[in-house]
Protein backbone atom coordinates (compact mmCIF):
# COMPACT_ATOMS: atom_id res chain seq x y z
CA UNK A 1 0.00 0.00 0.00
CA UNK A 2 1.14 3.62 -0.55
CA UNK A 3 0.88 6.79 1.66
CA UNK A 4 1.19 10.15 1.61
CA UNK A 5 4.28 12.19 2.84
CA UNK A 6 4.34 16.28 3.30
CA UNK A 7 5.03 18.21 6.09
CA UNK A 8 1.64 20.36 6.17
CA UNK A 9 3.77 23.49 5.09
CA UNK A 10 6.64 22.48 3.93
CA UNK A 11 5.80 21.41 0.11
CA UNK A 12 4.94 24.76 -0.86
CA UNK A 13 6.36 27.97 0.05
CA UNK A 14 3.48 30.02 -0.86
CA UNK A 15 0.48 28.98 1.13
CA UNK A 16 -2.50 28.67 -0.39
CA UNK A 17 -4.71 31.94 0.74
CA UNK A 18 -7.64 31.40 2.87
CA UNK A 19 -10.63 30.07 1.51
CA UNK A 20 -13.20 32.13 3.62
CA UNK A 21 -13.99 35.95 3.45
CA UNK A 22 -14.93 37.63 6.86
CA UNK A 23 -18.56 39.20 6.66
CA UNK A 24 -19.08 42.51 9.03
CA UNK A 25 -19.62 40.47 11.88
CA UNK A 26 -16.37 38.80 11.45
CA UNK A 27 -17.76 35.44 11.13
CA UNK A 28 -16.10 33.51 7.95
CA UNK A 29 -18.13 33.45 4.76
CA UNK A 30 -17.46 31.32 1.95
CA UNK A 31 -15.83 32.54 -1.17
CA UNK A 32 -16.00 31.08 -4.49
CA UNK A 33 -12.97 29.74 -4.03
CA UNK A 34 -14.26 27.29 -1.02
CA UNK A 35 -16.72 26.01 -3.86
CA UNK A 36 -14.02 24.66 -6.12
CA UNK A 37 -14.44 21.34 -3.86
CA UNK A 38 -18.08 20.06 -3.12
CA UNK A 39 -18.26 20.21 0.93
CA UNK A 40 -19.54 16.76 2.86
CA UNK A 41 -19.23 13.07 2.99
CA UNK A 42 -21.28 12.56 0.31
CA UNK A 43 -18.68 14.06 -2.32
CA UNK A 44 -16.26 11.45 -2.26
CA UNK A 45 -18.49 8.15 -0.40
CA UNK A 46 -15.67 6.52 1.07
CA UNK A 47 -13.09 6.45 -1.50
CA UNK A 48 -9.76 6.44 -0.74
CA UNK A 49 -6.80 7.86 -2.34
CA UNK A 50 -6.38 4.63 -3.84
CA UNK A 51 -9.13 5.05 -6.00
CA UNK A 52 -7.63 8.65 -7.33
CA UNK A 53 -5.56 6.07 -10.44
CA UNK A 54 -3.04 8.14 -9.84
CA UNK A 55 0.24 7.40 -12.64
CA UNK A 56 2.81 6.73 -11.55
CA UNK A 57 5.49 8.73 -10.09
CA UNK A 58 8.77 9.52 -11.54
CA UNK A 59 11.70 10.91 -9.44
CA UNK A 60 14.96 11.64 -10.17
CA UNK A 61 18.58 11.39 -8.05
CA UNK A 62 19.46 14.63 -6.46
CA UNK A 63 22.54 14.06 -8.97
CA UNK A 64 20.92 14.41 -12.20
CA UNK A 65 21.27 17.76 -14.62
CA UNK A 66 18.70 20.66 -14.81
CA UNK A 67 18.03 19.00 -18.44
CA UNK A 68 16.99 15.62 -17.57
CA UNK A 69 14.37 16.96 -15.51
CA UNK A 70 12.92 19.77 -17.83
CA UNK A 71 13.09 17.28 -20.45
CA UNK A 72 11.20 14.21 -18.58
CA UNK A 73 8.78 16.19 -16.64
CA UNK A 74 7.03 17.26 -20.17
CA UNK A 75 7.57 14.21 -21.70
CA UNK A 76 4.88 12.87 -18.95
CA UNK A 77 3.42 16.33 -18.43
CA UNK A 78 4.43 16.82 -14.57
CA UNK A 79 4.11 20.02 -12.67
CA UNK A 80 6.41 18.57 -9.80
CA UNK A 81 9.21 15.92 -9.43
CA UNK A 82 10.51 14.73 -6.24
CA UNK A 83 13.77 14.32 -5.97
CA UNK A 84 16.14 11.74 -4.13
CA UNK A 85 19.12 11.01 -2.19
CA UNK A 86 21.61 8.39 -2.84
CA UNK A 87 19.30 6.19 -0.60
CA UNK A 88 16.53 6.63 -2.06
CA UNK A 89 15.15 9.00 0.14
CA UNK A 90 12.89 12.41 -0.92
CA UNK A 91 14.74 15.14 -0.69
CA UNK A 92 12.49 17.50 -1.96
CA UNK A 93 10.64 18.28 -5.07
CA UNK A 94 11.37 20.39 -8.44
CA UNK A 95 8.46 22.87 -9.59
CA UNK A 96 9.22 22.67 -13.29
CA UNK A 97 7.31 25.61 -14.14
CA UNK A 98 9.81 27.60 -11.61
CA UNK A 99 12.68 25.86 -12.97
CA UNK A 100 11.52 26.24 -16.63
CA UNK A 101 11.04 30.14 -16.02
CA UNK A 102 14.62 30.35 -14.81
CA UNK A 103 15.82 28.40 -17.84
CA UNK A 104 13.85 30.11 -20.17
CA UNK A 105 15.42 33.71 -18.70
CA UNK A 106 19.00 32.22 -18.87
CA UNK A 107 18.95 31.62 -14.54
CA UNK A 108 19.27 27.94 -14.82
CA UNK A 109 22.21 26.03 -15.62
CA UNK A 110 21.29 23.00 -17.58
CA UNK A 111 24.50 20.70 -17.20
CA UNK A 112 24.12 21.44 -13.23
CA UNK A 113 22.58 18.78 -10.83
CA UNK A 114 19.25 19.23 -9.92
CA UNK A 115 19.86 19.54 -5.93
CA UNK A 116 20.79 23.09 -6.86
CA UNK A 117 17.05 24.04 -7.83
CA UNK A 118 15.44 21.81 -5.40
CA UNK A 119 12.72 22.82 -2.76
CA UNK A 120 14.17 20.56 0.28
CA UNK A 121 11.80 19.29 2.93
CA UNK A 122 12.20 20.30 6.39
CA UNK A 123 13.86 17.32 7.93
CA UNK A 124 13.54 17.91 11.96
CA UNK A 125 10.88 21.31 12.16
CA UNK A 126 7.38 20.08 10.66
CA UNK A 127 5.94 16.24 11.31
CA UNK A 128 5.28 14.60 7.45
CA UNK A 129 2.08 13.96 7.42
CA UNK A 130 1.17 9.96 6.03
CA UNK A 131 -1.71 8.88 4.04
CA UNK A 132 -2.05 5.41 2.42
CA UNK A 133 -4.00 4.46 -0.17
CA UNK A 134 -6.64 3.19 2.08
CA UNK A 135 -7.05 6.91 3.51
CA UNK A 136 -10.35 8.84 2.97
CA UNK A 137 -10.39 11.32 0.37
CA UNK A 138 -11.39 14.04 2.87
CA UNK A 139 -8.00 13.65 4.77
CA UNK A 140 -6.00 14.39 1.19
CA UNK A 141 -8.65 17.65 0.31
CA UNK A 142 -8.05 19.21 4.04
CA UNK A 143 -3.95 18.67 3.23
CA UNK A 144 -4.57 20.08 -0.75
CA UNK A 145 -6.42 22.83 1.05
CA UNK A 146 -3.06 24.20 2.43
CA UNK A 147 -0.55 22.06 -0.18
CA UNK A 148 0.29 22.48 -3.65
CA UNK A 149 0.56 18.86 -3.83
CA UNK A 150 0.81 15.47 -1.75
CA UNK A 151 3.37 12.62 -2.38
CA UNK A 152 2.32 9.33 -2.31
CA UNK A 153 4.32 7.07 -1.00
CA UNK A 154 4.18 3.23 0.64
CA UNK A 155 3.52 3.37 4.26
CA UNK A 156 6.87 3.49 5.45
CA UNK A 157 8.05 6.81 3.42
CA UNK A 158 10.64 4.60 1.39
CA UNK A 159 9.31 4.40 -2.07
CA UNK A 160 7.23 7.76 -3.81
CA UNK A 161 4.35 5.89 -5.71
CA UNK A 162 2.53 9.20 -7.25
CA UNK A 163 1.57 13.09 -7.04
CA UNK A 164 -1.40 13.76 -5.68
CA UNK A 165 -2.78 17.29 -6.46
CA UNK A 166 -6.14 19.42 -6.73
CA UNK A 167 -6.88 18.80 -9.59
CA UNK A 168 -6.98 14.76 -9.39
CA UNK A 169 -9.65 15.43 -6.18
CA UNK A 170 -11.25 17.84 -8.92
CA UNK A 171 -11.29 15.17 -11.79
CA UNK A 172 -12.79 12.50 -9.36
CA UNK A 173 -15.54 14.21 -8.37
CA UNK A 174 -16.42 15.30 -11.78
CA UNK A 175 -16.31 10.89 -12.81
CA UNK A 176 -18.58 9.91 -10.20
CA UNK A 177 -21.03 13.10 -10.96
CA UNK A 178 -20.72 14.34 -7.72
Amino acid sequence: MASMVASSSSLNPRAAPSHHAHSLSGTPTPTLASHALPMGPEKYRGAVVDDLQLPPAFCLPATAPVSRAITEAYERDFSQIPILSEGRRVLGYVSVGRLKEGWEKGQVNPDVAIANYTTRFPTTSKPYRVITPDTPLEDLEDFLRVEEFALVTDSERKFVLGVATRSDLENFTSRRGC
